[in-house]
C-alpha cells in the first residue's frame, strides 16, 4: 500500500493569494497544487504542509503562519502571489 501520507508531507508554501485587505485567501505548494486558506490550515494540522503551523488570533480565528526560523522572507506575507 503506497503512503500517500509521506508523499504529502514534502509540499511546502510556494506562493500566497490575497484579499483587498491584505488577507491570505488561497495558498499554493510547492507540487502547485492550490488551496483556500480554510484547506491550508486544516492541511497544516495534519502535518500535511512542512514549514508551517496554526496559530489563533485573540478573535479566535485561526491562521497559517510559517515556523520561527529568524528569517523573514519566507514569512507567508513575504511569499510570492499568484
Amino acid at each position: 500500500m503506497k503512503d500517500n501520507f509521506n508523499n504529502e508531507c514534502k509540499n511546502t508554501i510556494s506562493k500566497v493569494r490575497k484579499n483587498s485587505d491584505g488577507d491570505i485567501t488561497d495558498v499554493m505548494l510547492s507540487n502547485g497544487d492550490t488551496y483556500s486558506i480554510k484547506e491550508g490550515i486544516n492541511m497544516a494540522k495534519n502535518g500535511m504542509i512542512e514549514g508551517v503551523n496554526v496559530g489563533k488570533a485573540k478573535n479566535g480565528r485561526e491562521f497559517l503562519r510559517s515556523n520561527p526560523n529568524g528569517k523573514e522572507d519566507d514569512n507567508l506575507d513575504n511569499k510570492e502571489m499568484f
